[in-house]
C-alpha cells in the first residue's frame, strides 16, 4: 500500500512555496517553524525528492516541487470543497466563506449586505478581500477565494457566473461646467474635455474608455487617480470631468456639492456586476443564494435618476436581469 502525503503537509508546502521563508510560512499556518520544517523534511521523505532547494538567503523551489506545490494546492481545494458540500447539506450559507470584490463595487454594495446577512445568515462568517480584478481571479483559480464579485465586460475564464445587475457608467463634472445645462454627455463632448481617469489595472478604467469610445486616452487624459473618491474630489476642484459608476455616485458625491452628474448619450452605457465562482465548487447552490440577497440590496439602494434636477446624488436605477 503507498503511503500518501497528509494534507497537513501539503498545506505546509504550499504555504513554504508561496512564501519563500519558513518563518513566514509557518505563521501563514499558525504553527511553529520547527513543525513546518519538519513536514516539510517528512513529505519529502516520503516522496523521496528534494522540493526545495536551501540556503542562508532564501528558499527556493525545484522544478519537480514546483509541480508538485501546483497539484497540491488542487488537491488542498478539492479537499475544502469535500467540507463544503457536506456542511451545505446540513446548513447553507454557514461558516467561512472567502469574498473577494473590486474596489469599484465593495464599498457601495459591502454596507448594506453585510448588514442583510447578519440577519439572514448569522452563521455565515464572510471574510472579504478587495483587489484588481486579475488578483482575485488569480486567488479563485488557486483556491484562495470562494467566491468574487467583479465587473463585466472583462475575461473572467473558466468560472461559473451568475450576472446581478447593470450599472451604468454616468458623468460627473463640476457644478457650473458648461456640459451641466445638458439633459445627457454625448461621447463627442468627451473628445474636447479633459479627462480624468482611474489608474491602470482597474477594470472601470477600460469600462470608461469603451463607454465614450476613445482610443487613445493619453491625449485627453490628465490625470490618473487611484480611486474614486480621489476622482470625485479632483472634479470638484475644478481640474477636469470624470466618468463613474452609477452604484457609486451616493456614497463618492455625499461630502462634496460642487459636482453634478449626467448620462452618457446616446446608449446609456454600463457595466455588469456580476458573482463568480470555480466551476468545480459544491456551493453553487448557496452561490446563487446570496447572489440574489445582493441584488436586493442593490435594489433598495437605488432610486430614479431624473435628468431635470441639478444634483449631486440622484442615481438611475439598475436595470436587473
Amino acid at each position: 500500500m503507498v503511503i500518501l502525503p497528509s494534507l497537513q503537509q501539503l498545506r505546509f508546502l504550499c504555504a513554504l512555496a508561496e512564501q519563500r521563508h519558513f518563518g513566514h510560512a509557518a505563521e501563514s499556518c499558525a504553527v511553529t517553524q520547527s513543525t513546518l520544517s519538519g513536514g516539510i523534511k517528512e513529505l519529502e521523505a516520503r516522496l523521496g525528492i528534494t522540493l526545495f532547494e536551501r540556503s542562508h538567503r532564501q528558499v527556493m523551489l525545484t522544478p519537480l516541487g514546483k509541480e508538485i506545490a501546483t497539484r497540491a494546492q488542487r488537491l488542498l481545494v478539492d479537499a475544502a470543497e469535500l467540507v463544503g458540500l457536506a456542511r451545505n447539506a446540513q446548513e447553507p450559507l454557514s461558516g467561512p466563506l472567502r469574498f473577494g470584490v473590486i474596489p469599484t463595487v465593495g464599498p457601495y454594495v459591502l454596507p448594506s449586505l453585510l448588514s442583510q446577512l447578519g440577519t439572514a445568515w448569522p452563521k455565515l462568517k464572510l471574510h472579504v478581500r478587495e483587489a484588481p480584478t486579475p488578483v482575485l481571479l488569480d486567488k479563485l483559480a488557486g483556491g484562495e477565494l470562494d467566491l468574487l464579485l467583479v465587473a463585466t465586460p472583462y475575461e473572467l475564464g473558466d468560472v461559473e457566473a451568475m450576472e446581478i445587475a447593470e450599472d451604468p457608467i454616468v458623468v460627473a463634472m463640476p457644478r457650473h461646467h458648461s456640459l451641466g445645462r445638458h439633459t445627457v454627455v454625448s461621447r463627442d463632448d468627451l473628445t474636447r474635455e479633459q479627462l480624468l481617469l482611474i489608474e491602470d489595472g482597474h477594470c472601470l478604467r477600460s469600462h470608461s474608455l469603451q463607454a465614450c469610445r476613445i482610443v487613445d486616452p493619453v491625449r485627453n487624459e490628465v490625470f490618473q487617480a487611484t480611486s474614486l473618491r480621489t476622482l470625485v474630489q479632483m472634479v470638484a476642484a475644478e481640474l477636469g470631468i470624470t466618468l463613474i459608476p452609477q452604484i457609486a455616485v451616493d456614497s463618492e458625491l455625499a461630502s462634496t456639492r460642487n459636482v453634478v452628474i449626467r448620462p452618457l448619450s446616446p446608449d446609456k452605457p454600463f457595466r455588469t456586476l456580476v458573482l463568480v465562482w470555480r466551476p468545480t465548487s459544491s456551493r453553487g447552490a448557496e452561490f446563487r443564494m446570496l447572489g440574489s440577497l445582493i441584488r436586493e440590496c442593490l435594489t433598495g439602494t437605488k432610486r430614479a435618476f431624473s435628468h431635470d434636477q441639478d444634483t449631486e446624488a440622484q442615481p438611475a436605477k439598475a436595470r436587473i436581469t
